[in-house]
């Protein structure tokens, strides 16, 4: 399995994060396999476009809530590290279990 788990909502309570709050908070590499997933499809277009990256992020966004990795934003990139056969993507955390 790629995923720990694929779900389709967002468990945890909302956030408010801007792009630039976002973007303050630094990269760190979290195993795929340790991620549930908010978004159950995917758009192809997405994952195939050459520069995904163009109108948001680098790197993928989690929220840690009650011990458990939830992949809000990056989809994409975390389905092509897995076809790319690594175990591995660049993600924001934002630790929602510290802020309680």
């Amino acid at each position: 399995m790629v995923f720990k788990a694929v779900g389709d909502s967002r468990p945890y309570p909302e956030h408010n994060l801007t792009l630039t709050q976002w973007s303050e908070l630094p990269p760190q590499q979290i195993r795929l396999d340790d991620l549930i997933t908010t978004k159950s499809q995917l758009d192809l277009h997405n994952l195939l476009s050459e520069d995904s990256t163009f109108y948001g992020d680098l790197f993928a966004h989690v929220v840690r809530w009650e011990g458990s990795l939830y992949l809000e934003d990056g989809l994409h990139r975390a389905v092509r590290a897995a076809l790319q056969q690594r175990p591995m993507v660049h993600a924001r955390v934002l630790d929602l279990d510290a802020r309680g």
